[in-house]
């Protein structure tokens, strides 16, 4: 049997002594597509920081890949909400996506051919090979948002973490995206944070409902007691040829 590719047990995490997440459990296998799903606020991003180890939780216990995730950091890769990044930096899409190499060798020392072939397959993955000596400024959101997939894909990691990557990027993105990651997923774990709930039920496998606590569901249809246990609130979903979510008027009790 496979080493389970996330395995977390009662961990709780608390900022300035607010509890973020509670006893959250959680086993998944690896090869998983899994969405989470919730409000602003509620915990994802912090979740998604203690799988990455850049946050440590107050008990429990997380195994990624079987290891602590301090030591399992070379064997994921991570798109982060907000790359910060600085679009007049005179930087090309090939210079930015090799920089996703440069955890596994020591300052100063040159790239390697296998470096640059492991690039030139992740920006071939991710459609964005014909720009790789554009500047990094001159593309679309959308475009940007491939080169930092491949960056996190550079390292041919094993999990893929994603937060919000379709958040500001055109509709058109966001369908090629999914369809990057169902293939991606054909050798890698996949775990992404998403509002796109319209789009969840026809890619993913699995889905988590993260709100202070986590309540996990095996496969991944999208079901409306399902999203009244990560909102705790009525959510309407409508279709303007794109799927979409609206959350009417409430307050919290």
């Amino acid at each position: 049997m496979k080493t389970p590719a996330i395995d977390m047990k009662g961990v709780w995490f608390s900022y300035d002594k607010t509890p973020i997440l509670k006893d959250v459990t959680l086993t998944l296998k690896q090869g998983d597509f899994l969405a989470i799903l919730g409000p602003n606020g509620g915990g994802k991003t912090t979740l998604l920081k203690l799988l990455l180890g850049l946050l440590k939780p107050d008990r429990g216990v997380i195994k990624v890949l079987g290891e602590s995730p301090h030591d399992a950091k070379y064997r994921v890769g991570y798109l982060p909400q907000n790359t910060d990044f600085n679009t007049t930096f005179p930087i090309s899409v090939m210079d930015v996506a090799i920089m996703g190499r440069l955890s596994r060798y020591r300052i100063g020392k040159p790239y390697s051919r296998d470096d640059r072939s492991q690039v030139e397959s992740a920006l071939k993955q991710a459609g964005i090979w014909d720009y790789r000596h554009a500047p990094i400024g001159s593309l679309s959101g959308g475009q940007r948002q491939r080169v930092f997939i491949a960056r996190a894909l550079a390292t041919d990691p094993e999990i893929l973490f994603l937060d919000e990557p379709t958040a500001s990027v055109d509709p058109d993105f966001e369908m090629g995206l999914f369809e990057l990651l169902r293939e991606l997923n054909r050798k890698a774990t996949i775990v992404i944070i998403t509002h796109d709930v319209g789009v969840i039920s026809r890619n993913v496998k699995s889905v988590a409902c993260v709100n202070r606590t986590l309540i996990f569901h095996e496969e991944g249809k999208i079901t409306p007691e399902m999203l009244d246990m990560a909102y705790h609130c009525p959510v309407d979903l409508i279709a303007h040829g794109i799927p979409h979510r609206v959350l009417p008027t409430h307050t919290e009790e």
